[in-house]
């Protein structure tokens, strides 16, 4: 999603040593400063991280930052879905709307912190649709789309998603980082 800008993009992965972060906040914002504050001390570099969740308006926001892990601290995608249209059954179809959302931080070396926030609004299904994608993507029906998110290509997924949106936000912050405004 970057590629474009010009910039070298690292993933923390290769950097010999680097510190495990415990996303112990309460929410995407402290998760994703917690993450980018940790990469750019530890590698003295601009850092990108982010926080992403579920929201589900029938369990009032749940399961929101805990999603990769509402099933349990070590249960797969399905056992999330599982979990998921479970606690959904019976709610009706308008009743089932959710949003992704992701939380991006940046920081710079200098210690300059700013935050981009995205968002992709939609439902969830009764059933299961679609092979793509990962996580929730079979259960969340996109309007925009008019599919599940599983079964779009990724190509496609990725011009949509909450993610892109707080990706193309902090396009802006990663630019002016490169030219050094």
């Amino acid at each position: 999603m970057l590629k474009d800008l010009g910039i070298r993009v690292r993933s923390l992965g290769e950097f010999d040593g680097a510190p495990e972060v415990v996303e112990d906040g309460a929410t995407y914002k402290e998760n994703a400063l917690k993450k980018a504050r940790s990469a750019a001390a530890f590698t003295g570099k601009p850092s990108l991280a982010d926080d992403t969740g579920l929201e589900v308006e029938a369990l009032d926001g749940c399961p929101g930052i805990h999603a990769a892990r509402f099933a349990g601290e070590h249960c797969s995608f399905q056992d999330n879905i599982t979990k998921l249209l479970t606690l959904l059954n019976g709610i009706p179809r308008e009743r089932r709307a959710a949003r992704f959302v992701c939380v991006l931080a940046f920081v710079g070396p200098d210690g300059r912190e700013e935050l981009v926030r995205g968002e992709l609004e939609g439902r969830i299904t009764e059933e299961p649709a679609g092979i793509e994608g990962f996580g929730y993507d079979p259960v969340f029906f996109s309007p925009e789309a008019g599919k599940t998110l599983a079964e779009l290509s990724p190509e496609e997924k990725n011009r949509i998603s909450h993610r892109r949106r707080a990706v193309d936000m902090a396009r802006v912050l990663l630019q002016r980082e490169t030219i050094g405004a």
